[in-house]
């Protein structure tokens, strides 16, 4: 039997299971790696983004080739011609392909079946396995967060002393939301210059008009693994000791604060999750840093990304299609260009992710999800949006973060309720307000902010639902204390607003 390995874009890893299943015969297995156009067609991309993977495909290839490894590096409109004269030039009988992270290869994946045996190796590129989650999920009442971060700490002894969270304590959540202060001084953030190969895919990118988003001036993005345990180890020494008071902070002018920049890496298999929390970890004890902020890292590395994709695997596909209020509208056209709106909060990070196809959790929730929430966009539209533009954007990240979180789409099932705010809570978190066409307290009139009317319109017209979500009674009271004159004016300034720019 003659085998063969098929290397997914997103498994960049010399550690990746089947490259370790067959390390002994190297030499003799050969390996495929795919740089398929047809992907690009199917929905708009950041162009940075088709730098970052492409860039680091070939440098992957490169690296295994080196290692000893026979290697073919295909560029090409189709995934299945390439495969297919692979599979018949060297007479492979078998191919190994590592679990894919997203369901979108397996229909692939079932259409090479006729053409040669597959063998699906157990995906390592998380520290837990599909399995082990759907042994810890099922027969459960709920799957909350908190629940399975906690169960996380205890089976990988992270944090962890006698079997108890490291200061009594299992969430430092209450230290980790400041309001930015002014004259903010984060440190500067690593950029790389291009070399050969990643100026040859911008020359590729831009000659075949490859995506249809975001801006390609400059490209400060690490497209290797050296560069990747740069960026993790300039993130512990410089940005994780100040991480967590103002991780949920954002500031005109400032793309990051102390936050790492490193999931683009992770995604990519260009770092490890084990490596990168327990690195966190080991700078924990040995540098005595204060523990609000390396847990606060660790529960969205250990906790909330392999929750997230936990869950993707678990729920069933139609998960994807869930949309609990129903919502319909279309997307705004500012959100592909950021001149079109005068909110200063969404002009600053719209303008951020067309520069670098990046910018941190809280804008992405707060900001973004939480203005088409409110507005009453479609989730599989907003979804779709997400995964264009976002350079750490892939199937299995954006489902869970932008159908369950950011929309609430699916009723309850990730979040306790819906992540919809007023401006009050953007002027507390940033200085945009400041600086705004619109006013932040108001929620009519001209001046009004939208976010103001959008968001009490919103709890107005979806209250019956929202009473059965325990955590919105209290803001629900408050909705019922708005005078009836004042609520039809809120009604119809979100009315006049969709009509207008939709």
């Amino acid at each position: 039997m003659t085998r063969g390995i098929w290397i997914l874009g997103d498994q960049l890893s010399h550690q990746q299971a089947a490259l370790q299943s067959c390390f002994i015969e190297k030499e003799n297995t050969p390996i495929i790696i795919i740089e398929s156009s047809d992907y690009v067609n199917k929905r708009p991309y950041h162009r940075q983004k088709l730098v970052l993977i492409w860039s680091a495909m070939r440098h992957f290839s490169e690296e295994l080739k080196l290692a000893g490894w026979p290697v073919t590096y295909g560029i090409t409109a189709h995934f299945l011609p390439s495969l297919e004269k692979w599979i018949k030039d060297n007479y492979l009988t078998e191919l190994w392909i590592m679990n894919p992270n997203n369901r979108d290869f397996n229909n692939l994946i079932n259409e090479l079946s006729t053409l040669v045996q597959i063998k699906l190796i157990p995906n390592n590129q998380f520290f837990w396995t599909q399995e082990e989650f759907t042994k810890w999920a099922k027969n459960r009442k709920r799957l909350l967060l908190e629940d399975f971060y906690r169960e996380s700490r205890k089976r990988f002894q992270i944090l962890m002393v006698d079997n108890k969270p490291v200061g009594n304590n299992w969430n430092f959540d209450k230290e980790n939301r400041k309001s930015p202060p002014k004259n903010i001084n984060p440190p500067d953030n690593l950029s790389f210059i291009p070399d050969d190969i990643t100026t040859d895919v911008i020359k590729w990118i831009k000659l075949n008009d490859f995506g249809s988003y975001g801006k390609l001036e400059t490209f400060n993005w690490g497209v290797t693994r050296d560069n990747a345990v740069t960026v993790l180890n300039h993130f512990i020494k410089k940005k994780l000791p100040q991480f967590g008071p103002f991780q949920d902070a954002m500031v005109t002018g400032k793309n990051t604060l102390w936050h790492s920049l490193i999931s683009p890496y992770l995604n990519l298999s260009l770092l490890q999750p084990q490596e990168v929390v327990e690195a966190v970890e080991k700078a924990y004890f040995e540098n005595q840093l204060e523990l609000n902020s390396v847990e606060g890292f660790i529960r969205q590395t250990l906790g909330w990304r392999e929750y997230l994709y936990g869950i993707y695997h678990y729920l069933d596909e139609d998960y994807s299609n869930s949309n609990w209020f129903n919502h319909s509208l279309k997307l705004p056209d500012f959100y592909w260009d950021s001149n079109k709106t005068n909110m200063n909060c969404l002009h600053q990070v719209l303008k951020q992710i067309e520069d670098t196809g990046y910018v941190h959790h809280i804008q992405r929730l707060m900001i973004l999800s939480n203005f088409a929430l409110i507005l009453g966009v479609n989730p599989q539209v907003i979804e779709a949006w997400f995964h264009a533009v976002f350079i750490d954007a892939y199937d299995w990240v954006m489902q869970t973060n932008v159908i369950g979180m950011g929309q609430f789409a699916d009723g309850g099932i990730l979040a306790s309720k819906p992540y919809a705010a007023s401006a009050n809570y953007i002027n507390k978190m940033s200085d945009y307000c400041s600086n705004c066409y619109y006013n932040k307290k108001e929620r009519t009139g001209e001046k009004a902010c939208p976010f103001n009317y959008f968001y009490w319109d919103f709890l107005a017209r979806h209250q019956d639902k929202l009473k059965s979500q325990g955590r919105m009674n209290l803001i629900l009271a408050s909705l019922n204390k708005i005078p009836e004159t004042e609520l039809n004016k809120i009604r119809e300034l979100a009315e006049k607003w969709r009509l207008n720019e939709l």
